[in-house]
């Protein structure tokens, strides 16, 4: 059961964060933090014409956050925000009600569907989507 949690899929992810660190100067910035573990997540971006330009992100978090993060920071360039509230909200739905997996550029979340039998872990695996929403609602009010 837990090799399914921890799947060689999932820890490769883990393993290979894209755009880890903190820009110099972003936009906007949106930090979040699991009470349950103490995972944390700190997002910097920044938009040009509604569009995530600019990325970095500092993740101190289990396998699982560590992964959902890594998905995110392979895909978040170019993103809309409404993109990835939408992938968050999608992967809200499959970790707490069985919802589907999120589709189009995250869709590589659907690898964390077997989070949902862990309910502890559901914050981890969310906190990246939900700094990076934050942060390009943050930025794109910010540039209107």
């Amino acid at each position: 059961m837990i090799d399914d949690l921890y799947s060689a899929k999932v820890l490769t992810l883990a393993a290979n964060m894209p755009h880890a660190g903190r820009l110099a100067s972003p936009q906007a910035t949106s930090e979040k933090v699991s009470k349950l573990c103490g995972s944390r997540v700190v997002v910097d971006l920044s938009v040009t014409d509604g569009r995530v330009s600019d990325f970095a992100q500092e993740v101190k978090a289990c396998a699982l956050g560590q992964a959902s993060a890594a998905v995110l920071g392979a895909h978040v360039l170019g993103a809309r925000v409404e993109e990835i509230e939408t992938a968050r909200d999608a992967l809200k739905a499959m970790l707490k009600s069985g919802g589907a997996p999120p589709q189009g550029r995250f869709a590589d979340l659907a690898v964390l569907e077997v989070v949902r039998d862990y309910p502890a872990r559901h914050t981890s695996t969310l906190l990246a989507f939900e700094a990076a929403s934050e942060a390009a609602r943050a930025a794109v009010e910010a540039t209107a």
